[in-house]
């Protein structure tokens, strides 16, 4: 199988479409930090960097400023795009919607194997070194695929993956103040009120869940002005500046 790989290690196929996968590696080196807001990307660099022509990389780089990822000027520069608190608070009440219904259908079949499935996901987030977010975040991908595909939802998840970029682009910024037990917990709980067939339990609890990420989104926005487009309102009036630097996030 003939594959292609950049300076960084990933790699494309290049006996399958290659935009996709593009997409694909530049959406996950966007969520994750590793290119800036306001940076500047070229088809040109990217298609040198995998060794591919730039028509695929033109396709891919569409698709990533169809998710709200980059903004293309034509004639002028391609950037990443900061992150949109608008479409943030966006993508979690669609994402909650859609979810929420996903678990009340399984809590109406409560489905014993579903349920055994579900319960090993999160023994599994429960076994993640608390120090370890980013393989948490993975496990917490997989959770949420499993609740979609176990409802046989698996084309909405596909959805809501595309959808939920720009959450995933916050929760990578918070790592260092990730509650990775509270949200195993959480789980746990969705968890549960899917196996008693307990529609409100479950939903209560998913929507718990999905709220979190909005919760410190002040303080996020506070600490990294440089990736959003602007700061929530209130949030200088919430933020404390202590002594040394530190913060503390009023209540």
């Amino acid at each position: 199988m003939l594959k292609e790989r950049d300076s960084s290690g990933a790699e494309i196929d290049l006996a399958r479409p290659i935009a996709p996968q593009l997409r694909s590696i530049l959406r996950r080196r966007i969520v994750r930090n590793l290119l800036k807001p306001d940076q500047k990307i070229s088809e040109s660099e990217i298609a040198a960097q995998f060794g591919v022509s730039r028509q695929p990389v033109r396709e891919a780089f569409i698709r990533l400023a169809d998710d709200g990822l980059l903004s293309i000027l034509p004639q002028r520069a391609t950037r990443i795009r900061r992150i949109d608190i608008a479409e943030v608070r966006e993508a979690r009440f669609i994402r909650e919607s859609v979810e929420s219904d996903i678990v009340q259908v399984l809590a109406q079949s409560s489905d014993a194997a579903t349920v055994a499935k579900l319960r090993d996901l999160v023994d599994q987030q429960n076994r993640i070194d608390a120090g370890d977010p980013v393989a948490f975040m993975v496990a917490d991908e997989a959770f949420h695929r499993e609740l979609a595909n176990s409802a046989a939802k698996f084309g909405i998840w596909r959805k809501l993956h595309g959808l939920k970029t720009q959450m995933d682009r916050v929760r990578f910024l918070s790592l260092e103040q990730f509650p990775i037990a509270k949200l195993v917990e959480q789980h746990a709980d969705i968890v549960d009120g899917i196996s008693k067939g307990d529609l409100g339990a479950a939903e209560a609890a998913l929507r718990t869940h999905l709220r979190e990420v909005l919760a410190d989104l002040p303080l996020i926005a506070h600490r990294n002005p440089d990736f959003f487009d602007a700061i929530p309102d209130g949030a200088e009036d919430r933020v404390v500046i202590l002594h040394g630097g530190e913060t503390e996030w009023l209540l």
